[in-house]
C-alpha cells in the first residue's frame, strides 16, 4: 500500500507542475502509465513558450499563460534549462485578415503584453527577410524550450521534496473510503486523501472510473509536422505564425525554430483514429466506437466538416502542406521540407459539439479533474499547478 495526501494521475507537465506546487506542503504521489514522464502531449509539442496573445481577456488561459510564462522563464534560468526569448511574428497574408490581426492585438494588450509592434511589409522583412504579407505583429515575449527537459527537472524537484513519481503505473480504478480514496494501478494500490486527475488524453475516462461525469468527451486531434532541411533553415530566423481562424482553438500551420536546432513547420489538425494516434494508420476500435456513439462528435463534424476535410487533404498531400507554408514564406521549395514527428492534442468536446476553448476543471468529493488543458498548458504549467494546489489544499484543510 502506497500512502500520500494527494494522488496525481498523469505524469505530463500539468500533473508534474501540480505535484511540484504541492510537494513542499503535502505528501504527493504521481502515477504515470508510460515508462517515462512527458511521453504524450508534453513530449510531442513544438516547444513554444507562449506569450498569451490570443486568449480571451479574463479567461483561465489568459490568466495562467501570463503568469506561467514568466514563471517558466524564471524556472529555466534557475535550473539551467536551455531556452530563448526569441519573439515571434504573426503575419496577415491578405487584407481580409486585418480585422482578426487587430483583434488579437487588442487581446494581447488586454492580457498585459508589452512592446507589441504593428509592422508594415517592409518592416516585417527587416526581421524575417523571406516573409510575405500585408501586415504583421511582432510579439517579443514568445520563446522556445524543450518541455520534456522541463518535465524531467520537475520530476527531480518533486523527488527532492519527498514526493514520488511512479512510472508504468496505469490507473485502473478508484473507490472512496471514509478518509479519502483508494486507487488501483498496475504498480499496486495507492491510498490518498485527495485525487487529482491530470490524465490528458484519458482524463474523461479517468473521471468516469472515479464515478464522475466529466460532461465532455476527449477527441484527439493529430498535429503533423514537417521540418526544413538544413540548407533551408535560413528562411526562418524566429517564429512565424499566420493569423488564426477565430472559430477554432488551433493556431494554424506555422514555422518554429527549435531550441535544439532546426525549424519545424506545422502542425495541421486532423482527427486521430486513436487517442495515441501519432500515425495515420493508428486506429482503435474502442476509440472509434466512442466517437460514433457521442452526439457531440457528430454535431462537431456538422459544424466543421469542410475545415476537417481540408485538414485531412493536407495531411495526405505533402504538396498541399507545402502550399500552406508558402503563404507565409513563398521562397520555401517543395524539396526544402521533410516529414518530421507528430503530436496528439486532447481536445474536449461538449455535448453541443463545441470545442472547449478554455481550461476546464471539475471538482467532486475528494477529487479534482482537469478535463481540458491544451496549449498553452505547457507554458502555464507552473501557474496551473499552483492554482490546482490551492484547490487541493483547501480540500485537505
Amino acid at each position: 500500500m502506497n500512502n500520500a495526501d494527494v494522488l496525481i494521475v498523469g505524469g505530463g507537465i500539468v500533473g508534474l507542475g501540480t505535484a511540484l506546487a504541492l510537494a513542499p506542503r503535502a505528501s504527493v504521489a504521481v502515477v504515470e502509465a508510460e515508462a517515462r514522464v512527458a511521453e504524450h502531449q508534453t513530449g510531442h509539442n513544438s516547444g513554444v513558450i507562449h506569450s498569451g496573445l490570443y486568449y480571451k481577456p479574463g479567461s483561465a488561459k489568459a490568466r495562467n499563460c501570463a503568469a506561467g510564462r514568466e514563471l517558466m522563464y524564471r524556472f529555466c534560468e534557475e535550473n539551467g534549462i536551455p531556452h530563448e526569448r526569441c519573439g515571434k511574428l504573426v503575419v496577415a497574408t491578405s487584407e481580409a485578415e486585418l480585422p482578426a490581426l487587430e483583434e488579437i492585438t487588442r487581446r494581447g494588450t488586454a492580457n498585459g503584453l508589452v512592446g507589441l509592434e504593428r509592422l508594415s511589409p517592409e518592416q516585417m522583412r527587416e526581421i524575417e527577410p523571406h516573409v510575405r504579407g500585408v501586415a504583421g505583429l511582432r510579439v517579443r515575449e514568445t520563446g522556445i524550450v524543450n518541455y520534456r527537459a522541463v518535465s524531467e527537472v520537475y520530476a527531480g524537484r518533486i523527488a527532492e521534496a519527498g514526493g514520488t513519481v511512479n512510472t508504468t503505473a496505469r490507473f485502473l480504478s478508484c473507490a472512496r473510503e471514509a478518509n479519502g480514496i483508494v486507487a488501483e494501478t498496475t504498480q499496486g494500490t495507492f491510498r490518498a486523501k485527495l485525487l487529482v486527475n491530470c490524465a490528458g488524453l484519458h482524463s474523461d475516462r479517468v473521471a468516469r472510473l472515479c464515478g464522475v461525469d466529466p460532461g465532455v468527451k476527449i477527441v484527439p486531434f493529430r498535429g503533423e509536422y514537417y521540418e526544413l532541411k538544413p540548407s533551408a533553415e535560413h528562411l526562418c530566423r524566429h517564429l512565424i505564425y499566420p493569423v488564426p481562424d477565430p472559430r477554432l482553438p488551433f493556431l494554424g500551420v506555422h514555422f518554429t525554430r527549435m531550441i535544439g536546432g532546426g525549424v519545424e513547420c506545422g502542425p495541421n489538425a486532423v482527427l486521430a483514429f486513436k487517442r495515441e494516434g501519432y500515425r495515420f494508420r493508428d486506429a482503435s476500435l474502442r476509440d472509434l466506437f466512442e466517437y460514433a456513439t457521442y452526439g457531440g462528435f457528430w454535431r462537431m463534424i456538422r459544424k466543421f466538416w469542410l475545415t476537417g476535410a481540408y485538414e485531412m487533404y493536407r495531411s495526405l498531400s505533402r504538396r498541399a502542406f507545402w502550399h500552406a507554408l508558402r503563404e507565409l514564406i513563398p521562397d520555401v521549395g517543395f524539396h526544402d521540407i521533410v516529414p518530421a514527428g507528430a503530436g496528439v492534442r486532447a481536445q474536449a468536446v461538449g455535448p453541443d459539439g463545441k470545442l472547449v476553448d478554455d481550461f476546464f476543471i471539475r471538482q467532486a468529493e475528494r477529487m479534482i479533474h482537469v478535463l481540458n488543458a491544451p496549449s498553452p498548458a505547457a507554458t502555464a504549467s507552473l501557474a496551473i499547478g499552483q492554482s490546482i494546489a490551492e484547490m487541493a489544499l483547501k480540500e485537505l484543510s
